[in-house]
């Protein structure tokens, strides 16, 4: 199974992540993480790119976009394994819902793996804001409002669970946990 867990900056997805994994080890799934960007050069450059000042200019994003796609077709192949259940910090979604034009990125996008599963962590924008660094330019009310509205609509178009993650870590947690126990046969009554 490939789940992928997605959001807004600051809205938990590194930790809700290693307590699901965690989890699912701990009921005999072999599981592998993975992020995006990755840590390949492609991603390296990515990560630089992203704390630019003139990171949300037409070009910049363009060039983004590519980046993405490329960093994302390296992984690819662990993508294929159907030997454990692989969960994706961001996937191509992310580009859908950060950057534009919409349509290109798709196009760019057209051989991504699709998920089985997404999950998408649903933060208030202000505690996004209030989570964050601030070094990416990206890190900023206004343009996360936009996001999180795309992010909304993007879910509608996949398999997917929309998680409150305004709460506690330990409640989030138990939310995932519970929208995901279906999928693999575990009882969502079982779970604490």
């Amino acid at each position: 199974m490939y789940i992928v867990f997605e959001g807004i900056d600051g809205a938990g997805k590194s930790t809700q992540i290693q307590l699901l994994k965690q989890w699912l080890e701990d009921n005999g799934f072999r599981v592998e993480t993975l992020v995006e960007p990755t840590d390949s050069e492609v991603g390296k450059l990515i990560r630089k790119i992203l704390q630019r000042p003139d990171a949300t200019t037409d070009n910049v994003q363009k060039t983004l976009g590519l980046l993405f796609a490329a960093d994302r077709m390296l992984i690819m192949d662990k993508l294929e394994d159907k030997s454990k259940i692989i969960i994706s910090d961001r996937s191509f979604i992310s580009s859908l819902a950060y950057q534009e034009p919409v349509d290109w990125i798709e196009v760019l996008n057209k051989y991504a793996k699709k998920p089985d599963l997404l999950v998408l962590l649903d933060l208030d924008v202000k505690k996004s804001v209030a989570r964050t660094s601030g070094e990416d330019t990206f890190e900023n009310e206004e343009f996360l409002i936009g996001v999180k509205d795309n992010y909304l609509k993007l879910a509608k178009n996949y398999t997917s669970e929309i998680i409150d993650a305004n709460n506690g870590v330990n409640k989030v947690s138990s939310d995932i946990k519970k929208v995901i126990a279906p999928y693999l046969g575990i009882c969502p009554d079982c779970i604490q």
